[in-house]
C-alpha cells in the first residue's frame, strides 16, 4: 500500500506502546489495537469519525482509544448516541 505510515502509540513518557498503532493514510487516521481496527478519523472534517462495533471491548483498548480520540469513554458514548460518531465494520 502506498502512502501509509504506521507507528506505535506513545505513552506520556514517549515510550512506544506495543500492539497499539496509529495508521496514517491519505484518507485519514486509523487506530488499531492488536489486530483490530477500532476507530477511523477522516481527513475531511465534514465526515463522521467511525468506530468499529468492538470499539469498547477491553480495558487496554479503551485506554488507548481515549488517547487517540482525546476524550473519555463517556464522551465517546454521547457522540455515538447523538449521531456525531458512526458505528461501522472496520475489519
Amino acid at each position: 500500500m502506498k502512502n501509509i505510515k504506521i507507528e506505535n502509540i506513545k505513552s506520556n513518557k514517549g515510550n512506544k506502546i506495543p500492539n497499539q498503532f496509529v495508521l496514517r493514510t491519505i484518507d485519514g487516521v486509523y487506530f488499531q489495537s492488536y489486530q483490530t481496527v477500532i476507530a477511523f478519523r477522516p481527513v475531511d472534517i465534514a465526515l463522521p469519525i467511525l468506530l468499529d462495533p468492538k470499539w469498547n471491548c477491553s480495558r487496554t483498548t479503551s485506554k488507548y482509544r481515549t488517547i487517540f480520540l482525546d476524550e473519555s469513554t463517556k464522551e465517546t458514548r454521547a457522540k455515538i448516541d447523538s449521531g456525531e460518531y458512526k458505528i461501522a465494520k472496520l475489519n
